[in-house]
């Protein structure tokens, strides 16, 4: 019998493609990550597919604490309002906490208004503002250079700190934002060069540098990336580095804590 207690800090990537072409040829899935953190399950980034992948790994969306996004980018945000349907049982039962910029409710907003009452809250993030989520905090530091409000988050939770970086071209200030113990990134672009918001793999190895993780885990891949093997990639920026670096699978799931070097 299995007698070890559950990691208290885990990362399922129900998808891992970045950029329109990817996303729309579903040559990866793009439904966003699932995290289970000091028993909360939280939602980032929902975007197309991520319902079916929700179902095809047996997770629950009624158990969802809260649902997070990044930016307003459909492939980011184009499922958010099937999960917080998904997460209120249609609205029947008010749960769950919502978080995004403003730029995703005013205007031209994606999350419609007719379910905004669903969820128990929904909160404007602000840069350098802190959250909770039961045992879990997190702060988005810093407005990222991506076109539209856009945010990357520190999580703060008993046994281990981690960074998600979002979307954004690179900008000196972004690499001395972040500072968790395993930083999981977005990485596009394999070339450096290019008149994208996003970041090429050069960028990904400065930051790296600077930060100084003890893991590193790559995903939301463009079309170069993955044409050419983000999971060699991974491997010759660990060589370089002297950084644990991997590359993330549709599916996978990581132990944030073991990453981490332990609790």
């Amino acid at each position: 019998m299995n007698t070890e207690a559950p990691s208290p800090a885990t990362i399922t990537f129900l998808g891992t493609a970045g950029a329109r072409i990817m996303v729309a040829k579903q040559l990866l899935a793009s439904g966003g990550m699932w995290m289970s953190l000091a028993g909360e399950e939280i939602l980032v980034d929902p975007g197309p597919g991520c319902i079916v992948q929700v179902t095809k790994r047996k997770l629950d969306p009624t158990r969802l604490k809260a649902i997070i996004l990044s930016h307003r980018h459909l492939d980011h945000a184009s499922d958010i309002n099937v999960m917080i349907e998904a997460m209120t049982e249609g609205g029947f039962k008010k749960r769950g906490l919502v978080f995004a910029p403003a730029d995703a409710l005013e205007g031209d907003p994606v999350i419609l208004k007719y379910l905004r009452s669903f969820p128990e809250k929904i909160y404007v993030l602000e840069e350098g503002k802190t959250y909770r989520v039961g045992e879990v905090s997190f702060t988005p530091p810093l407005r990222h250079d991506h076109g539209v409000e856009t945010y990357g988050f520190n999580f703060q939770l008993p046994g281990v700190t981690f960074s998600y970086i979002a979307d954004s071209r690179f900008f000196p200030e972004l690499p001395g934002a972040y500072h968790g113990q395993v930083l999981v990134i977005n990485v596009v672009r394999k070339d450096p060069g290019h008149p994208f918001f996003h970041l090429s793999l050069a960028d990904v190895k400065t930051i790296m540098l600077e930060i100084k993780p003890r893991a590193v885990v790559l995903t939301h891949f463009g079309m170069n990336m993955w044409r050419d093997k983000p999971w060699e990639l991974a491997e010759n920026l660990s060589l370089e580095t002297g950084i644990k670096t991997i590359a993330a699978r549709d599916g996978m799931k990581l132990d944030l804590v073991e990453l981490a070097g332990g609790i």
